[in-house]
């Protein structure tokens, strides 16, 4: 693919290609009709030769090129597959803009966000003790307490009232610090009662350092069929202007976090 992409990207071989697929063409004559000169479009051809795009015989004195049809379907095929990857991505990418244009023009005052709640449920599979370990324990929330573009870059999670708790996280294909820090949050531990329930309270941080919200956060897990129902809600107060472009992503983001904790413990060994 890169071959036929590079060989496409002079506009006189795309010419020449637009020629062809009207039907095989001598050299002079593709000359002529490009208005170009003969031994430029015999490098031109020569290229796109190499390429795969024509082929070329010779009948008399004359040599003919034509356009192979395959060497295009094959480029096609890729481009859809590429466009369709781009229409699955972008559909999550246009449904973010919605929301955070909507929150844009919600946030008219502090507090503007204040007590929107979320909620969640997921069914998973593992006992409550095991959910309970990732849930609470900095190695294993560090595998999924992100949405999918991102990572946890930096992490402190103490299971006990009152325990200090600092989030930050990069882009996840950015290997070191070579990105700006995506977000961070800090806050600490409510409630703990392993196996049950657990609440905590995080701010997630402006580039100032100041807090956007107070996020009060509250797991409750139970025996299910699955092996563990997990509830979430997720409580805002303390909202600022600034919070939301933070706020528009909180139903999508947390989602895909809890959707990876679903993952990530159904792979986990027991």
């Amino acid at each position: 693919m890169d071959a036929l992409l590079a060989a496409l990207a002079d506009p006189a071989r795309r010419r020449l290609v637009t020629l062809l697929a009207e039907r095989p063409h001598p050299v002079g004559v593709l000359a002529q009709l490009a208005e170009a000169r003969q031994p430029q479009t015999t490098k031109h051809l020569q290229t796109l030769e190499r390429a795969g795009l024509v082929v070329s015989q010779r009948t008399g004195q004359r040599r003919v090129y034509a356009l192979r049809p395959a060497a295009l379907r094959e480029l096609a095929a890729e481009l859809d597959r590429l466009a369709e990857a781009a229409e699955r991505a972008g559909a999550g990418f246009a449904r973010h803009g919605l929301s955070l244009r909507a929150e844009r023009h919600n946030a008219t005052g502090p507090g503007w966000a204040d007590d929107r709640s979320f909620r969640f449920r997921r069914a998973l599979d593992g006992p409550p003790a095991l959910i309970w370990r990732h849930l609470t324990e900095a190695e294993l929330l560090a595998a999924w307490w992100t949405p999918d573009d991102l990572r946890v870059s930096e992490l402190v999670f103490e299971a006990r009232p009152g325990g200090r708790i600092v989030q930050e996280y990069r882009d996840a294909l950015d290997p070191g610090d070579a990105d700006v820090v995506a977000g961070r949050a800090e806050g600490a531990v409510e409630d703990v009662r392993p196996g049950e329930r657990l609440t905590y309270r995080l701010s997630p941080l402006l580039p100032g350092g100041e807090a956007a919200f107070t996020a009060h956060v509250e797991f409750r897990l139970r025996p299910g069929a699955a092996g563990t129902d997990l509830d979430v809600t997720y409580r805002i107060t303390g909202s600022t202007i600034d919070s939301a472009d933070i706020v528009a992503g909180i139903g999508t983001g947390f989602g895909q976090s809890l959707d990876k904790l679903a993952t990530t413990v159904r792979e986990s060994p027991r």
